[in-house]
C-alpha cells in the first residue's frame, strides 16, 4: 500500500481519476460523490486528513466560479508576487507562469486562480506540482479548452521539458 502525505497527490489522483474528462462539470460529480471516493482514496492510501483538504480546495475552486472574477487593472500590467506566492511557488515557477501568460496559455485571470489555489494550499510545491494545479484550475474554467490542451502537452510530453 502506497501512503501519499501530500494534498497535492490527492487533488492528482483525483484528476487522473474523476476529473480528466473533457466535461469540467465533473468538479461538482466529484464533490456530490465524496463519501464514496473518500473512502476509495483510503483504501489506496491517503490520509483522511490531505483527503478533506482536497475536497475541500476543489469546491473553494468551484465557488469561485461562481464569484466575480478576478480583474487586471489593465491587460499589460505587471503582476508583483507577494513574499508568500514566492515561498510557495519559487522564482522559477514564477518564470514559468510569466510563460504560460506571456505566450497566451495563462490569461491574467487564470493565473490569479492559479495564484489564490496555490496559496490556499499553503505548501511549497515544484515545477510539477504547479503544472498540476495549473491544469486543474484550467480544466474548470469555461473557455479555457485550448490552453487546457497545450498544458496537457507539456505534463504528459517528454520533449516539453526543454521550456524549464
Amino acid at each position: 500500500m502506497i501512503v501519499k502525505q501530500s494534498v497535492v497527490d490527492v487533488l492528482m489522483f483525483l484528476f487522473e481519476r474523476y476529473l480528466g474528462d473533457d466535461d469540467a462539470s465533473e468538479t461538482a460529480h466529484v464533490t456530490d460523490e465524496r463519501d464514496r471516493i473518500q473512502l476509495r482514496l483510503e483504501e489506496m492510501g491517503f490520509r483522511n486528513h490531505e483527503i478533506n483538504q482536497a475536497f475541500d480546495w476543489l469546491e473553494d475552486l468551484a465557488d469561485l466560479q461562481g464569484d466575480k472574477p478576478f480583474i487586471p487593472v489593465k491587460e499589460n500590467s505587471i503582476r508583483i508576487y507577494s513574499n508568500e506566492e514566492r515561498k510557495l511557488i519559487g522564482l522559477e515557477n514564477i518564470g514559468f507562469l510569466h510563460f504560460l501568460e506571456q505566450t497566451g496559455i495563462l490569461t491574467a485571470v487564470t493565473r490569479e486562480l492559479i495564484l489564490d489555489r496555490v496559496v490556499a494550499l499553503g505548501q511549497p510545491l515544484d515545477g510539477e506540482q504547479l503544472k498540476w494545479i495549473i491544469m486543474i484550475v484550467l480544466h474548470t474554467q469555461p473557455g479555457e479548452e485550448n490552453a487546457f490542451a497545450l498544458m496537457e502537452d507539456f505534463i504528459f510530453d517528454e520533449t516539453a521539458d526543454y521550456i524549464q
